[in-house]
């Protein structure tokens, strides 16, 4: 094995090593921003295609969240909103106790919540009950729904 090939295989082992180590940092958000997500695509009592399509936007577009396959970001989301139609006590508890995580990181949690409201608002109406859902979720953050015109 050559010098050059064996320093190529070292760098794809960092690359690879630095790509793991991201998705376990960004666990908590990536199940945040579902659970956030799930949360408010049901709020309206129906998950658009709009606001499906908002959310992968926003995760492929987000540095700390675009290492996570498509697929399990979108294996997360309906993981969520599973819970949230076969029970939807316990499936809101799940959500929120993954919310909660974020609440001592205002950066993420402010992110969050602005993700929460672009995905209300793509399917062009961020009626009555989005808003109750996403000043809820903005209080779990720690954060004053009033910041964000709740």
């Amino acid at each position: 094995m050559s010098f050059d090939s064996f320093l190529s295989q070292l760098k794809n082992k960092a690359s690879e090593l630095k790509t793991e180590a991201l998705k376990f940092k960004n666990k908590d958000f990536l199940n945040a921003a579902m659970a956030g997500s799930a949360l408010i695509a049901i709020a309206d009592g129906s998950v658009s295609a709009e606001e499906k399509q908002k959310m992968i936007r926003f995760i492929e577009s987000n540095d700390a969240l675009s290492v996570f396959p498509t697929s399990d970001v979108i294996k997360a989301f309906q993981e969520f909103i599973t819970q949230l139609e076969f029970d939807k006590d316990i499936g809101e508890a799940k959500a929120f106790q993954s919310l909660g995580k974020m609440k001592s990181n205002n950066d993420a949690a402010r992110l969050l919540i602005r993700m929460i409201i672009a995905i209300a608002s793509s399917d062009g109406n961020f009626d009555a009950s989005e808003k109750k859902v996403a000043a809820r979720i903005a209080t779990e953050l720690g954060l004053n729904p009033a910041d964000f015109e709740l």
